[in-house]
């Protein structure tokens, strides 16, 4: 039966486990619409739409 030889220490196993969790930033595309920033398969926060059709009634701001 395998047996380790030596005891992993702490610092060696977590500095593993870090490397594989990281995650990749978010895949953002503008908004045909507005130019708003927002992630992708998402309806614009700040317009509404989604693939061209209005899918939200945002109402303005006012100033």
């Amino acid at each position: 039966m395998a047996v380790p030889k030596r005891k992993t220490s702490k610092a060696r196993r977590d500095k593993r486990r870090s490397s594989v969790w990281k995650l990749a930033l978010p895949g953002m595309t503008k908004c045909p619409k507005c130019g708003e920033y927002n992630l992708n398969h998402r309806v614009c926060s700040n317009c509404g739409f989604y693939a061209g059709k209005e899918v939200l009634k945002i109402k303005e701001k006012e100033a």
